[in-house]
């Protein structure tokens, strides 16, 4: 995909930048990390802009620092579906999923519904639009359009009916991603964040949740006593926890461990982000292939485990922990 259409699909880096998006934070060191992650999400949507071959972006990917990498293969997603929904011959991302990119099968995903949140006409048809992905992986590109369409049009979006004629389950992907945008839009605030929340749907509150507890994990900024505050003020605990299992399982199958993603699952799942990354792994083997919604049995099935007998335990150890934090 190069020439007139690259070009003309090109995003200024300044797009990632708070002052440009409305988006606000006290601290300056979390604002320079989130627009980090924008600036690295563009480079690897641009890289596949300009290489022609797989094999190339993907050495291109791959040269980025390995902490912030999935947001490149995010970005990158993002460029080659609408290279395949923009022009003729044999579509790449699904080439790229499939084989050089596969580690990074959950941020391709999503970033394939940053693509579809771009186009009007795939998004309006958004199931028709993912059917040709995983089964079960697909509905992450929901979650991409939803975290699209806040990172963009937060408050155009707040308004919008358009997501109101989807059928019930996509719209609880499309505000998992749209509770993932807050952790942009409110500088990883936990006050502000839940205070957002409230104002939501009750019915989605608790899919914002998942999306922040994701964002918690994955793109981190917060220290040990912030996350506890974070989880103290959420409407649901265990949505958050189950969000930021998925990041631990998302960094584990790409190889790109994190420090704050480990501390986010310690604090919200009373586990390391490797026993997190498993109860993914065990979950999914359950989910059913005759689910009608099989993403959202997984999340439902991953929530009731890290909902077991032991979870009182659990809260009241991480409410012990949230107490000596805050004194430490």
């Amino acid at each position: 995909m190069l020439g007139v259409l690259a070009r003309f699909l090109k995003i200024d880096e300044r797009e990632a930048e708070f002052s440009r998006r409305g988006f606000s934070s006290a601290r300056p060191e979390i604002r320079e990390r989130l627009e980090h992650v924008g600036r690295t999400f563009l480079r690897g949507y641009h890289a596949a802009l300009e290489e022609r071959e797989l094999g190339a972006l993907r050495e291109s990917l791959e040269g980025i620092e390995n902490e912030y990498r999935g947001f490149a293969y995010e970005g990158a997603a993002m460029a080659l579906e609408l290279g395949d929904a923009l022009s003729p011959g044999r579509p790449r991302l699904p080439q790229f999923m499939a084989g050089l990119g596969r580690q990074h099968i959950y941020m391709l995903h999503v970033g394939a519904g940053w693509a579809c949140a771009r186009l009007p006409w795939r998004r309006r048809r958004m199931e028709a639009s993912i059917r040709a992905f995983h089964p079960i992986l697909r509905w992450l590109a929901v979650d991409g359009c939803g975290f699209h369409q806040g990172y963009f049009h937060f408050r155009a979006a707040l308004k919008a009916k358009e997501i109101e004629r989807w059928p019930l389950h996509a719209r609880h992907v499309f505000y998992q991603g749209f509770g993932r945008s807050l952790w942009f839009v409110h500088g990883c605030n936990p006050r502000e964040i839940a205070r957002t929340i409230a104002s939501f749907d009750p019915q989605y509150q608790s899919d914002a949740w998942s999306g922040i507890g994701l964002a918690c994990a994955y793109a981190g900024a917060l220290n040990a006593p912030e996350i506890a505050e974070l989880a103290a003020l959420a409407g649901d605990r265990v949505a958050l926890a189950q969000g930021a299992a998925f990041a631990a399982k998302t960094r584990q199958l790409a190889g790109n461990p994190a420090q704050h993603t480990e501390l986010a699952c310690t604090v919200l799942c009373g586990t390391s982000a490797e026993q997190a990354a498993a109860l993914c792994d065990e979950t999914l083997g359950r989910v059913s292939s005759a689910h009608p919604m099989p993403y959202q049995e997984w999340r439902e099935l991953l929530q009731g485990s890290l909902s077991s007998p032991q979870e009182s335990q659990r809260h009241s150890r991480q409410d012990v922990l949230s107490s000596q934090l805050t004194l430490s």
